[in-house]
């Protein structure tokens, strides 16, 4: 561990988000050093502590991976007293960070406007799925529901291929980043000028953005652009499992596939393929080619067959193979904490390498409600008060 003061020591965050997107953001600014105080629902918690069955009950995995260096009270905000509890929160904090659809905090009374009314130097931020206004507006957002609205999920290698779902959650880690960039766009702004501010984003406008190249060429010349559908690039069997060639970013790329796939020509002298516009017309019978090479080796000899051209390419692995890459723990992408439920666990670390103040593990995830009494305690809440609100159920 690091005994640097971290980015963000000092910034208390008050964190109602849940499931993906909203948590992914906010363990970020607990990796760097924020005090983030997640605000869960008594009883169930975040939804993310029963979408799956495990021995571990409300602490399973899921939960486990987007939750550490956070700090959880259970408390019933639909209530007057759970309202001000929220309300002594915000007084001094600095981020308010939800993601429940369009509508529920201000109908929580914990809107922009109600808090900024509490503290006026409050950064309160929204993930949703389409935004505040408009014809979606309404519409809960889910990962998958992004994909198929914003095009990513009908743009596809062939169209012959079926529309199908991308099985890791795309758009809500993309929103839960951007989310990221706005609170630490507000912070800077606040220091600046004093002021806070309200930051939104939606998953959404998050798929679109990520599809900027591919809009722009769209908007302005009327066609696609599909990086998949290269004509020298491709995804292919061999003897003992598969690999993924990318003809791109050299000179007469054709040219070093051929003699990397050993065949008896070069392609790259043939008529029908002289042109990038010509191996476009003849995808089909490229991919042909090469996948007839490819299929009568191993991945590993044609992985150094290609990089000896420098051909970019690469085996196409399972996660479990990935987790247990050499590069995956020189780059210090695994971190083991102790957990009093689920035991002894393993996560990933932060993405962002920082040399002077790396991201570190603090607190290990929280159980649902484990700091209730310790937050209100340093609100000034006596131990008669807080028992009084768990007798009452605001607080669990």
């Amino acid at each position: 561990m690091t005994t640097a003061v971290q980015p963000l020591s000092g910034l208390t965050v008050i964190d109602f988000t849940q499931v993906f997107m909203g948590p992914s953001c906010t363990q970020m600014l607990g990796d760097y050093g924020a005090d983030v105080i997640k605000v869960e629902r008594p009883g169930t918690g975040d939804i993310s502590r029963t979408s799956i069955p495990d021995p571990a009950g409300l602490d399973n995995p899921i939960f486990l991976s987007i939750n550490r260096n956070k700090r959880s009270i259970a408390i019933d905000t639909r209530t007057d007293e759970g309202r001000q509890v929220i309300h002594e929160l915000v007084r001094s904090a600095d981020v308010v960070v939800s993601n429940f659809r369009t509508g529920v905090m201000e109908r929580l009374g914990l809107g922009y406007e109600a808090l900024r009314a509490v503290n006026p130097r409050i950064i309160w931020a929204s993930g949703t799925g389409f935004g505040t206004e408009g014809p979606y507006a309404h519409k809960g957002g889910q990962d998958a529901i992004a994909q198929a609205y914003s095009g990513v999920m009908w743009r596809r290698v062939s169209d012959d291929d079926p529309v199908t779902l991308y099985p890791t959650t795309l758009c809500d880690y993309t929103t839960g980043m951007h989310l990221l960039q706005g609170i630490l766009l507000a912070l800077l702004h606040r220091d600046r000028t004093g002021e806070g501010q309200k930051v939104e984003v939606s998953m959404y406008d998050s798929m679109l953005h990520m599809q900027m190249q591919e809009a722009c060429q769209q908007l302005n010349r009327g066609s696609e652009i599909n990086w998949a559908a290269m004509p020298l690039t491709g995804v292919f069997p061999t003897t003992d499992g598969a690999l993924i060639m990318v003809g791109g970013f050299k000179s007469n790329a054709l040219h070093h596939i051929s003699r990397a796939l050993e065949l008896d020509e070069d392609l790259s002298e043939r008529p029908e393929f002289a042109t990038l516009d010509l191996q476009f017309a003849h995808r089909p019978e490229l991919q042909r080619i090469f996948a007839e090479a490819v299929a009568r080796n191993t991945t590993d000899h044609w992985v150094k067959r290609l990089e000896d051209e420098d051909i970019l390419c690469a085996p196409v692995r399972s996660l479990e193979q990935t987790l247990d890459d050499e590069q995956t723990a020189v780059n210090n992408m695994i971190v083991e904490m102790d957990h009093p439920v689920a035991g002894r666990i393993r996560a990933l670390n932060a993405p962002l390498h920082l040399s002077a103040t790396p991201a570190e593990v603090r607190r290990v995830p929280p159980r649902l409600g484990e700091h209730g009494a310790e937050v209100l305690g340093e609100l000034g809440y006596t131990a008669e008060q807080i028992d009084l609100l768990r007798e009452k159920g605001v607080l669990r």
